[in-house]
C-alpha cells in the first residue's frame, strides 16, 4: 500500500490576483508533493499592482472552519499567515497545541508595501511567535516584532534572528532577502544560529515570495526529519520559482513567482532546478 501523502494546511487571507495568500500556498504544498487545505482568515481586493482593501473574516468561522476540519483531517503540518486582527491572531493561537510543525508568517506588510495587520494586532502576533514552531519574519517585520531599526547587514540579521528567539521564538528563520549584500537568510535555533546563503534573483516578479517560503516550509517539514533541512529545501525552491517567475507574464505590477516550474509541460527549463533540489536533499 501506498504511503498517505502529507496533509498540510494553510490559515491564511485570500489573494484573487492568485500569487500570494492561501491560493499561492496550496499552489506550493501541490508542486512540493503535499495535499493543500485551506482555512480562510481575511478576504483582500487586491492584483499585482497592490491591496485596495481587506475583509475580514469574523474569528467565530475561522474557529468554525477549523473545528470543522480538524475533526475529519489531521494536518502533518500547518502554516499560519496573514491575521488582520488581534481577535483573529488569538483565535488561532487557541488551535496550535493541537497542530503539528507550525509555521508562522507574521505578515504586516505586503511586498507592494501594504500594511496588511492593523496596530491593535501587533502584540496579539507577538504572543503567537512564542507558540508557532518556527517563525518567518523578514526584515521590516523583524523590526517592528523588536521595536528595533532593520538590520543592515548580516551581524544584525544573525543578532536579531537571535533576539527574536530570546523574546519567546523557539525557531526563527529571518529572511535577508532586502539586504544589500545579497539573498542570505538566518536560521536560528537553541542549538545554533546558521547564515544560509542564497542567489539573488533580478526579477520585478516578486509577489507572493513570502507566502511560497513559509508555505514551502510546512509542506516539506511534513517529508523531511528536521527544520533545518525543510527550511534548506524550501529556499531551494523558491529561488527556482524565482528564476522562472518572468515567463509568466502576469499582471502589471510585481507579478508572481512561478510555482510550477518543474512541473509544467513544455518547461524545460526548469528542470534544473528540480534536479538541483534532488541533488541537495539526497
Amino acid at each position: 500500500m501506498n504511503a498517505a501523502i502529507p496533509k498540510v494546511l494553510t490559515i491564511a487571507g485570500s489573494d484573487p490576483a492568485g500569487g500570494a495568500g492561501i491560493q499561492a500556498d496550496l499552489k506550493t504544498m501541490g508542486a512540493l508533493g503535499a495535499y493543500g487545505m485551506s482555512a480562510v482568515t481575511a478576504l483582500t481586493a487586491q492584483s499585482t499592482r497592490g491591496v485596495t482593501g481587506v475583509h475580514a473574516v469574523p474569528a467565530d468561522f475561522v474557529r468554525l472552519q477549523l473545528d470543522t476540519l480538524l475533526a475529519d483531517i489531521a494536518p502533518d503540518a500547518t502554516k499560519i499567515g496573514m491575521l488582520a486582527t488581534a481577535e483573529l491572531a488569538d483565535a488561532v493561537g487557541e488551535y496550535l497545541p493541537a497542530l503539528r510543525h507550525t509555521v508562522l508568517d507574521p505578515v504586516m506588510v505586503a511586498t507592494s508595501g501594504d500594511r496588511l495587520l492593523d496596530a491593535d494586532a501587533m502584540d496579539a502576533v507577538r504572543r503567537l511567535c512564542a507558540r508557532a514552531e518556527l517563525i518567518t519574519p523578514n526584515l521590516l517585520e523583524a523590526a517592528a516584532l523588536l521595536g528595533r531599526a532593520p538590520a543592515a547587514d548580516l551581524d544584525e540579521l544573525c543578532l536579531q534572528a537571535e533576539l527574536l528567539l530570546a523574546a519567546g521564538a523557539r525557531r526563527v528563520l529571518l529572511k535577508g532577502g532586502h539586504l544589500d549584500a545579497g539573498a542570505t537568510d538566518v536560521y536560528a535555533d537553541a542549538d545554533c544560529t546558521v547564515p544560509l546563503p542564497g542567489r539573488r534573483v533580478h526579477t520585478r516578479n516578486t509577489h507572493g515570495t513570502g507566502c511560497t517560503l513559509s508555505s514551502a516550509i510546512a509542506a516539506l517539514r511534513a517529508q523531511r526529519d528536521s527544520w533545518i533541512a525543510a527550511v534548506r529545501d524550501a529556499k531551494t525552491y523558491l529561488t527556482g520559482a524565482l528564476e522562472h517567475a518572468d515567463c509568466l507574464a502576469v499582471g502589471g505590477g510585481h507579478g508572481p513567482v512561478h510555482h510550477y516550474f518543474a512541473l509544467w509541460p513544455n518547461r524545460p527549463e526548469g528542470e534544473g532546478t528540480k534536479r538541483r533540489m534532488d541533488e541537495e536533499s539526497g
